[in-house]
């Protein structure tokens, strides 16, 4: 077979295809179908389920419950009569065993392994051939003949990619779970996340039990949808509608809260703004915040006290937001400054109301993305006011939008000013009407 002579000037020699090239149209789809994991949450991250040949990788912090989640999948997935295979390379079977049942994740057809060596993992591959293969995790694995520690670049390396071999040659769906760096970065070298086809990163305050599980690479579907968890005595449990997770239950509203509805990727949640204003005889008032940027809370704080006249030069701010949701979202600027006036002000809104806009240097509230989106998801929990950037243009039922150009309108629409200091010529929001 005479040798191709590639542009380098190197001679590459030609090999046999390993398949024959047809038609895009002819391709079969279904070699490309989901199935199912069992867990809702975890199907709409992964775009509908596992396709086959498929490796995810899914990678938190140390205690987050990352091996709790896999383990429930392994065991839904042997119980739709498929054999799984559990591959444990930091804990012993006993471990695990001891996890499966208090989680009540036992079945026959789950099979549980503890092996460092990738030779015995592919062994067992090889042995059971199994319709998935979980493995925790990458990092704890190593192959002979490789330079490095296991864990090391060069390992993860070789681990990964005869693992991606294996998965791509027999179909198999493989579930990888990873270490993260004190950044939040996925541990060991870049390549690991290219090699595979999803990664998923599993977030979550280890003192809450709200955890999240956010695509930041799919080939097999959207990679901007989150998936909503509980952790609890029992295991973690998936969470349809988390709203309830994020806000506060009270019967009465209360002075220096607000609402809003973030958009985490595809998804609006809604979340509760608290904010504390407290005389400060120090020169310098302390400005705490807990779920939301400091530098964009000290923004809003400026554009409160220069263009809508609300006095905290001289007092102590604490903002925060409920149930250890982190709020980066621009859109919840307006909830922060709507929040911080009524707790300065001491006057709660008479009616419940979201708040949606992000704000500018020169007080203007601007349009976010999604807002008819966000609306409808407030609709939908019972809201019916909403204050929303100039043009949104939102019309759903039920709901009463309301645009409103500036903080300072904002502020002087819902009276969270001292009388003196409001603009006579300001519009009033009547909160009774519908």
């Amino acid at each position: 077979m005479a040798p191709h002579v590639a542009a380098t000037g190197s001679a590459v020699a030609r090999s046999t295809p390993n398949s024959t090239a047809r038609p895009i149209r002819d391709v079969p789809l279904n070699e490309a179908a989901s199935t199912p994991t069992g867990i809702g949450e975890l199907d709409r991250v992964l775009g509908s389920g596992l396709v086959a040949g498929a490796v995810v990788l899914l990678a938190g912090e140390p205690g987050v419950g990352k091996s709790t989640l896999l383990l429930d999948v392994a065991a839904r997935w042997a119980a739709g009569g498929r054999r799984t295979l559990y591959v444990s390379a930091e804990e012993s079977a006993a471990q695990v065993r001891l996890r499966a049942t208090r989680t009540d994740a036992l079945h026959d057809q789950l099979y549980l392994a503890a092996e460092t060596d990738l030779g015995a993992v592919l062994a067992h591959i090889d042995q059971l051939d199994p319709q998935l293969l979980v493995l925790d995790s990458v990092q704890a694995v190593s192959v002979s003949g490789a330079d490095g520690v296991a864990g090391g670049v060069a390992q993860v390396r070789e681990v990964t990619n005869a693992l991606v071999r294996v998965a791509k040659q027999r179909r198999l769906p493989v579930l990888l779970v990873g270490h993260v760096t004190k950044d939040g970065t996925v541990a060991g070298p870049r390549l690991l996340e290219h090699l595979v086809d999803v990664v998923l990163s599993f977030e979550g305050d280890r003192h809450s039990g709200l955890r999240l599980v956010r695509a930041t690479k799919n080939r097999f579907g959207p990679a901007d949808e989150v998936g909503c968890f509980e952790m609890t005595e029992g295991g973690i449990r998936e969470v349809a509608d988390p709203s309830h997770l994020f806000t506060s239950a009270r019967a009465e509203p209360m002075p220096g809260t607000a609402l809003t509805v973030s958009q985490e990727g595809r998804r609006p949640l809604l979340g509760e703004v608290q904010a504390l204003v407290a005389p400060s005889a120090a020169q310098t008032p302390r400005r705490v915040t807990h779920g939301l940027e400091s530098g964009r809370v000290s923004v809003i704080l400026a554009v409160l006290e220069r263009k809508a006249k609300v006095r905290l030069f001289n007092k102590e701010v604490y903002v925060s937001t409920v149930g250890g949701a982190r709020l980066v979202d621009p859109a919840a600027d307006l909830a922060v400054a709507l929040a911080v006036a009524s707790a300065a002000a001491e006057h709660a809104f008479h009616r419940p109301l979201i708040a949606l806009g992000e704000i500018g240097l020169s007080g203007e509230v601007r349009r976010v993305g999604g807002v008819e989106r966000r609306v409808a998801e407030a609709a939908r929990l019972g809201f019916g006011l909403a204050l929303v950037p100039p043009g949104s243009n939102v019309t759903i039922r039920g709901m009463r939008a309301v645009e409103v150009g500036t903080v300072a309108a904002a502020v002087d629409l819902l009276q969270l000013r001292p009388p003196k200091r409001r603009d006579p010529d300001a519009p009033r929001l009547r909160l009774a009407e519908g």
